[in-house]
């Protein structure tokens, strides 16, 4: 059976890392892939391998970044050969849960609209370009790619789900050799005070850590001095002080542990360090911006809700609502 190369796909960021002086970093993560792909391989890599060596080849690639859709485009327009192949690929590794793309005229319609998330938070980031981030949870990458597009020097998405990688390497395949990859570890994997990130984002995480104050923690070790931390989470009306830990599942998800106040995670924040922390959005999750499709055929979120009052979880809980934070380490 084929094996994945984790040391070709990787080599480039390992050396990159120990040309930097972060050998420490260097050396744990060759660890941590050898025991990934190596000594422990998850079931389906063979499969998700076999879809990504059906994408045709295209040697004249152009990427729209700064789009709604991640786009890959080709001076030549690909026949109908290559487009058979390219969907037939790309349905391989279904569900797409975070997007969109358009991979040249074949558009992904994820489960989710990523971009409307993007487009809630970039106007409050400050300029990316010439940055180093860390986008931590970034499932398949989309807006790892989005951080490039606006001019970021070098991004590191980190996301345990392995069908995410090859999602993302499916885009990365048309790009070629650029600062941007996507490792398959969780935050607490990283080593300590890194202090290497410029922004470190983290979307959509803190609520399944059972400790919120130590992810801000970790966070924070991930950061460089003056820093900046865009963190979005789930949150709940109420008062300074008050969060909402759900008795068992909250909208049919089990690892949910805290849905602060916005004034409570504002709290949170002071308690760990952080310094000019302030509330740049809010914004209540609807069905029209996650939802089955045609590259999600499973259940989403108007299934996970009240089927009579939307603004309630089945469970009767508060419906979602997120919250964006943006922060600074001093």
């Amino acid at each position: 059976m084929a094996t994945f190369d984790w040391q070709g796909c990787y080599q480039a960021l390992l050396n990159e890392l120990n040309n930097e002086g972060q050998e420490r970093w260097s050396n744990l993560l060759t660890q941590q892939l050898r025991r990934r792909f190596e000594d422990n391989p998850h079931g389906d890599i063979a499969r998700w391998m076999a879809a990504l060596a059906q994408l045709p080849d295209v040697s004249d690639t152009q990427a729209r970044l700064d789009t709604s859709a991640v786009t890959l485009r080709a001076e030549t327009l690909l026949n109908e050969s290559q487009l058979e192949q390219l969907e037939s690929g790309l349905r391989g590794l279904m569900p797409w849960r975070k997007g969109p793309f358009d991979f040249f005229g074949t558009y992904i319609d994820t489960e989710w609209h990523s971009d409307w998330k993007w487009d809630r938070v970039s106007p409050y980031l400050s300029d990316l370009t010439g940055r180093r981030i860390l986008d931590v949870g970034c499932g398949s990458g989309y807006h790892c790619w989005r951080m490039l597009g606006e001019g970021a020097a070098r991004v590191i998405g980190i996301d345990p789900g392995l069908l995410f990688l090859f999602q993302f390497l499916s885009v990365k395949k048309y790009l070629g050799d650029v600062p941007v990859d996507l490792v398959p570890v969780r935050m607490e994997d990283l080593p300590g005070k890194l202090e290497s990130f410029d922004t470190t984002f983290s979307m959509g995480v803190l609520y399944h850590r059972r400790s919120p104050l130590d992810h801000l923690l970790e966070l924070k070790d991930t950061l460089r001095r003056g820093g900046e931390l865009v963190l979005e989470t789930l949150v709940v009306d109420g008062p300074e002080g008050y969060s909402l830990m759900p008795e068992d599942r909250y909208g049919q998800m089990r690892n949910v542990w805290f849905l602060p106040s916005c004034d409570t995670l504002m709290r949170w924040l002071d308690r760990t360090g952080f310094r000019d922390a302030r509330v740049v959005d809010v914004t209540e999750t609807t069905i029209e911006e996650q939802r089955q499709t045609d590259w999600m055929r499973f259940n989403s979120l108007v299934d996970f809700l009240d089927p009579d009052d939307h603004s309630k979880t089945i469970e009767g809980y508060p419906g979602p609502k997120r919250a964006t934070i943006i922060a600074n380490k001093p």
